[in-house]
């Protein structure tokens, strides 16, 4: 009897587990696709101050990722390049490419609540973290995201809640190495893009400060397009900063 109940215990873990993976794998699809072109603003609150930012973004699979500054003037130009887990930026005031080490990936990108590691893409939730589900509640399904151990990642673990009617998520918390969590992403209106799902309002909030935050619309979202490969190399920097 005891050895029946382990059998039983082993087969509904590996089904928990596999419907964990297959959740996780198509909230990716729907936040990636086989490419995806975004033009997002932004909204920076800190220290009472708020300053406003737009910006477009390239990105193909988890490899490739180019972003470029359009707003404010003073920034517009800037651009960033992620290719296979390298990343660069070049400034146009300086006419300078500059290499962004792994260690900087934890970084806020452009004085935000967002880091580095965010707005490239750069870690995969497929391919750096091991699923497992922890409550369903309807439609919604907890899933705790841990690091695999050769996984170059900068969270200790992540804790997502996604509406499994979507595939899309409408809270992450992420925890650095430690256990402590460090960030809160919400996520609100949902759109549909030809068979894709996205949130199109985000707000990321530090656990620490919450008078800070970060706000990001997503004005403009499109799938599966004709994206050009020369948005994915080193030239694109200064080629595509005009």
């Amino acid at each position: 009897m005891k050895k029946i109940f382990i059998l039983l215990f082993i087969f509904s873990s590996l089904l928990l587990s596999d419907e964990a993976h297959d959740i996780i794998n198509k909230l990716d699809e729907n936040m990636r696709g086989k490419n995806i072109y975004i033009m997002m603003s932004m909204k920076v609150v800190s220290m009472g101050h708020q300053r406003e930012m737009k910006i477009e973004s390239y990105s193909q699979g988890t490899k490739k990722s180019f972003v470029k500054v359009l707003y404010p003037p003073k920034d517009k130009g800037i651009t960033f390049l992620s290719l296979d887990n390298q990343m660069w930026q070049y400034v146009p005031k300086i006419e300078r490419i500059i290499k962004i080490p792994p260690s900087m990936m934890l970084q806020n990108w452009m004085g935000s609540n967002i880091t580095n590691d965010d707005m490239v893409k750069q870690s995969s939730i497929i391919e750096d973290y091991n699923p497992r589900i922890l409550e369903k509640n309807g439609t919604v399904v907890t899933i705790e995201l841990m690091p695999k151990e050769d996984a170059a990642v900068v969270w200790g673990k992540i804790i997502i809640n996604i509406d499994t009617a979507t595939y899309t998520s409408n809270k992450d918390i992420f925890y650095d190495e430690e256990g402590k969590e460090v960030r809160v992403f919400l996520y609100d209106k949902v759109q549909k893009h030809g068979k894709y799902y996205i949130p199109t309002y985000w707000k990321i909030q530090p656990s620490d400060n919450k008078n800070s935050f970060t706000e990001i619309i997503l004005e403009d979202v499109k799938y599966d397009t004709d994206i050009s490969e020369q948005y994915f190399q080193k030239s694109a920097l200064q080629r595509f900063s005009r």
